[in-house]
């Protein structure tokens, strides 16, 4: 059945599909299959439905592929990792506040502790820059938006 993803849950990965027969179906991230680039809201969807369960949800083949990005830009949270990365503002602008937290309780206590702790967490923003700025826009938003993934 075709259908359109109305929500999906970014830290669980369940969602909710509208299906062509105007029913709702709710899905689990196990059951997307193909692209990882249809997992967010108004992807237009091909699955099977069993009772009011959505499962095998592929990209709807009859539609051309069209990149959609999240509204954090890679070259932007590469470029705050690269220059206020001991402070975790890049970790912050990708909502990750946790991790951010961290890399700035590390660098203030390195103020205190002869800068070891700051230097190391210089070191992964500058890493972590990098891998930002390398990664394409899909990479990027899978690994950082979808899935979520804080560190590295």
């Amino acid at each position: 059945m075709k259908g359109q993803i109305l929500h999906i849950d970014a830290q669980s990965g369940d969602g909710v599909i509208t299906g062509a027969d105007g029913r709702r179906y709710a899905f689990r991230e196990a059951d997307l299959l193909g692209s990882g680039q249809i997992a967010r809201a108004g992807a237009l969807v091909d699955f099977q439905a069993r009772g009011d369960a959505a499962v095998e949800v592929y990209p709807d083949p009859g539609t051309p592929h069209v990149a959609v990005h999240g509204d954090k830009n890679k070259f932007i949270a590469g470029l705050l990792a690269l220059f206020f990365g001991t402070f975790g503002v890049h970790k912050f602008y990708l909502g990750f506040n946790k991790a951010g937290l961290i890399m700035l309780a590390c660098t203030l206590l390195g103020w205190v502790v002869f800068f070891l702790p700051t230097m190391i967490v210089g070191v992964i923003a500058f890493i972590e820059a990098i891998i930002y700025m390398t990664r394409s826009d899909e990479q990027f938003q899978e690994a950082y938006e979808i899935r979520r993934k804080e560190w590295f």
